[in-house]
């Protein structure tokens, strides 16, 4: 896939209560506030857990990640449906690969921003066998 800067990626999940409880047993973070409900009775959904929505656009894209750097801005509970934007703002081909750079914006149902995000990392050509001295 040839890529550009500018080129912009979307993807949004849903995150329900059993998959939070399935996040805290599976990472072995059960801090408080995401397996005890709030004064309006949500469960917090983990910042990773949310960060993990771009990993969707990540994989479609054959992207492999050198350095993620993430804002959390406010809190995620069940039942919220968050989208995550990924815009390409640097793209330098390289022999078999692509050298990319990544802003992410995830907002909530309300439009509000939840978390922000960069990236660098490459993308390989589905087709080319990667030296990996070369990266």
């Amino acid at each position: 896939m040839e890529c550009k800067a500018g080129d912009t990626f979307t993807w949004q999940r849903t995150f329900q209560e059993k998959e939070i409880m399935q996040f805290a047993e599976m990472t072995g973070d059960r801090g408080k506030h995401h397996i005890e409900r709030d004064e309006k009775g949500r469960l917090m959904v983990h910042g990773l857990m949310t960060a993990s929505i771009g990993t969707k656009i990540g994989g479609d894209l054959n992207y492999i990640a050198r350095e993620m750097v993430s804002e959390f801005l406010r809190p995620v509970f069940a039942g919220d449906t968050v989208t995550c934007e990924c815009i390409l703002t640097e793209v330098e081909k390289a022999d078999g690969f692509q050298k990319v750079k990544i802003k992410s914006v995830y907002r909530n149902q309300q439009g509000k921003e939840v978390l922000i995000g960069t990236s660098n990392g490459i993308i390989r050509d589905r087709n080319e066998n990667v030296n990996k001295n070369k990266l």
